[in-house]
């Protein structure tokens, strides 16, 4: 029986048959499905992605007019970082990358952001970003996001001003590790409003709220309330990017608008996302390094179909290193990303990337 050279989930290569490729397939959908309690891919989906995975072809596509559009996070930093994104270091600045994402690159869309993406940090400089956006504006015809992380973990000691309920918690001071975060997740919403403000009065097309709840519910649930202030009180779009699978519960009480947070899956968390007004919702899916890109890419996109189902706004899952089934590795391989991207249309049926 005729074997494939395929990857794992750390881009290591592996070789593997076709009955092989189809059991991975099969138990990484599963996998998501008895999880998140959702639909396991049908049978001739699973045949797509054996199809694709037993291909040798270096790279994979999807069918012709069924071409999706791109939004991006973490900005420039592909070309002008030399550490993040894979970065290559490129001795420009940050208008002139935008500007080649744009003619050189064909991109749809781009985002203008700090290197230092976070919200606590960058909100100091808002003045000089208003420039870059501005600047960038006058030169770029592609639609331009402005984005930044809520981070709440950066409103916590020895950063912010709040008690670290990583430290509360562990003394069994769980009254205090919830208040600490009710108290921060405030001064994170207020942060996010305003700095969203500051680029609507700029003339941002769009703002990106990026690696949503990586602290849990109380960071999804500052970022909520700031999409619902922000989507009624302006026409710019507000775009909500996840941080992982699943909503971790480090506060577990907190709800919007009657629905507990903690435990959401992308399903659930899209629901939440459309309620407070947003115009794209970024779903992410983990993955695991040990497993293959087969099982990686069958499971994150049945958590995706699994949104996109319901969906009325456009979902754009995040297809990047360590997610959508891409590999955790430095530099991440053209060929696992082609075939990630090309599932998440085909399969997850979704609107972007």
């Amino acid at each position: 029986m005729s074997k494939t050279v395929t990857r794992m989930g750390d881009g290591s290569s592996v070789v593997l048959s076709r009955d092989e490729i189809r059991r991975e397939v099969v138990e990484g959908s599963e996998a998501a499905a008895v999880k998140a309690k959702i639909p396991a891919l049908e049978e001739n989906e699973v045949d797509y992605l054996v199809d694709m995975f037993a291909s040798p072809m270096r790279m994979w596509s999807v069918e012709r007019g069924h071409e999706a559009v791109m939004t991006k996070d973490g900005g420039t930093n592909t070309l002008i970082s030399s550490r993040l994104s894979s970065g290559i270091a490129a001795p420009i600045g940050r208008e002139t990358a935008v500007r080649l994402f744009e003619r050189a690159f064909a991109f749809d869309s781009m985002e203008v952001g700090h290197i230092d993406y976070s919200v606590k940090p960058s909100k100091f400089i808002v003045s000089v970003e208003q420039e870059h956006m501005e600047l960038l504006q006058h030169t770029t015809v592609f639609p331009l996001f402005y984005g930044f992380m809520p981070n709440l973990g950066l409103y916590y000691r020895p950063d912010g001003q709040f008690e670290n309920p990583s430290d509360l918690l562990p003394l069994g001071k769980i009254d205090a590790a919830r208040r600490t975060q009710e108290e921060a997740l405030e001064a994170c919403h207020d942060d996010v409003v305003w700095q969203s403000r500051m680029f609507a009065e700029t003339g941002a097309d769009a703002i990106n709220y990026d690696t949503v709840a990586s602290t849990g519910d109380a960071e999804f649930l500052a970022t909520l309330r700031a999409t619902r202030t922000i989507s009624s009180e302006t026409d710019m779009p507000v775009e909500v990017s996840m941080a992982a699978e699943m909503v971790l519960g480090f506060h577990g009480e907190l709800e919007y608008e009657g629905t507990r947070l903690a435990g959401l899956w992308p399903h659930q968390q899209m629901k939440l996302v459309e309620r407070a007004g947003a115009a794209i919702f970024g779903p992410v899916v983990n993955n695991n390094s040990k497993k293959s890109c087969a099982w990686n890419v069958a499971r994150a996109a049945t958590f995706v179909k699994a949104c996109t189902a319901e969906a009325t706004i456009p979902i754009h899952p995040n297809v990047g290193n360590g997610v959508g089934g891409v590999p955790m590795f430095e530099v991440s391989p053209l060929d696992m990303v082609s075939r990630a991207s090309a599932a998440m249309i085909e399969i997850g049926k979704a609107d972007g990337l």
